[in-house]
């Protein structure tokens, strides 16, 4: 997986991060830099945890799957994908509240982490070097986080779901990638 290819994912994988901090945006008065540096690091941090977690999972399974690997990579990122087009779609903000205590942002952080945590086991099958690309991803959904934060406040909810419906387009595309490549087709 080359740079380009591993940006572009890491602004798939941080798209409903990215949502929900327009949403902590929306619901706050003022944002000083410790507010969003906050929202950053909660959801960075899981998105770079949870991919490194998914390839220690895969890791185990490698030798027994990789027969059918590209089409599990092509398969998870499908349905992440089909997912965040689904919440897009449904226009609802997920959070309005302002509160960043850690009960509130740890669910958060967890429930906008867990395409990454199978992006991770897709890792696994992959020759993808795990330390750079979680932290290319942790800090890529950091900055785009503490944007979102930004623009929600700024902006209101206008681009949250536009935001969702890219991230599922870019993550449905690079599973078919994926898989053509493995078939031959690219």
């Amino acid at each position: 997986m080359g740079l380009l290819e591993l940006f572009i994912l890491a602004v798939g994988l941080s798209m409903d991060a990215f949502a929900v901090s327009v949403c902590k945006g929306l619901a706050m008065r003022e944002i000083p830099f410790k507010k969003t540096a906050v929202v950053g690091a909660w959801f960075g941090g899981f998105q770079a945890l949870m991919p490194a977690l998914g390839y220690l999972l895969g890791v185990q399974f490698n030798d027994k799957i990789t027969a059918v690997d590209h089409w599990i990579a092509f398969i998870l990122l499908a349905i992440i994908g089909a997912n965040m087009i689904r919440e897009a779609l449904s226009g609802d903000c997920e959070t309005e509240s302002d509160s960043l205590d850690i009960k509130t942002m740890f669910l958060l952080a967890v429930a906008t982490s867990i395409d990454a945590l199978a992006v991770g086991i897709t890792f696994a099958f992959l020759k993808v070097h795990i330390i750079a690309a979680v932290c290319f991803i942790g800090i890529t959904t950091f900055i785009l986080s503490a944007i979102g934060v930004k623009i929600g406040n700024v902006f209101g909810a206008k681009y949250k779901s536009r935001a969702e419906l890219a991230g599922g387009i870019i993550l449905i595309l690079l599973g078919l990638k994926i898989l053509a490549e493995h078939l031959g087709i690219l």
